[in-house]
């Protein structure tokens, strides 16, 4: 398990604001599947990641899972609703097997807040979480399924091995049968392979090109070209 002081929050603070907050964090362990807090729900704690993995995510009123982020130890979670008082805006799940989280009261981080590092890391969490929203907010509004199963496996491509299936789809707020469906026409245009259960990169470019064009059909017609000249 991460200690307090090894937080990027805490790290710069002086130790004897470490012996503080190890005395009045409230330490909680969670299994798999435990919710940290609900959509909706109010706190007067910011939550601290110590071990471990949750998933952020809003439910749509038909019901639906939208998926936010997933953040691993060390994190913060719900710095805005612990500074604004607010409800959360989303729920908080651990996908991880014993998960330890720190609660610290308001009235704590009301008082480091006094100590420029601290508030400077906190401003820096906040704004990751910022730039979080944005990406996320691209993604769902501008990418096509194709492009976002591209871009996934552009950039996290150890996430196909480690999960299964349904558990990328719902990173990428997807089904888990359009999951599929892409990945096996990816296969079929020779971008990607599929060796052992492990998906393989076998065209870079056209992954690149589903990307920024926002379809497979542009990559495919690339790749008839490819052919025709190598005929």
């Amino acid at each position: 398990m991460i200690k307090v002081e090894d937080i990027p929050l805490f790290a710069n603070l002086d130790k004897r604001f470490h012996k503080s907050i190890n005395e009045h964090i409230y330490i909680r362990k969670f299994s798999k599947n435990g919710i940290v807090f609900y959509e909706g729900d109010c706190s007067d704690y910011l939550h601290i990641l110590l071990k471990g993995e949750v998933r952020l995510y809003k439910t749509s009123p038909k019901n639906s899972v939208i998926q936010i982020h997933r953040l691993k130890a060390p994190a913060t979670i719900g710095e805005y609703a612990c500074l604004e008082r607010v409800a959360f805006p989303a729920t908080c799940e651990f996908v991880s097997d014993s998960g330890v989280l720190g609660l610290l009261h308001f009235d704590k981080v009301m008082e480091y807040l006094k100590e420029p590092d601290f508030s400077l890391a906190l401003l820096k969490s906040m704004t990751n979480k910022v730039m979080m929203l944005s990406s996320l907010l691209h993604k769902e509004t501008i990418l096509s399924s194709e492009a976002k199963v591209a871009d996934l496996l552009l950039n996290e491509l150890n996430i196909f091995h480690k999960m299964k299936n349904n558990e990328v789809a719902s990173i990428l707020n997807i089904t888990p049968e359009t999951l599929s469906r892409i990945l096996s026409r990816f296969k079929r245009e020779k971008i990607i392979d599929i060796q052992h259960h492990k998906v393989v990169i076998i065209d870079l470019e056209a992954l690149h090109i589903v990307v920024e064009k926002n379809t497979l059909k542009a990559c495919s017609d690339c790749l008839s070209k490819k052919k025709i000249n190598c005929k």
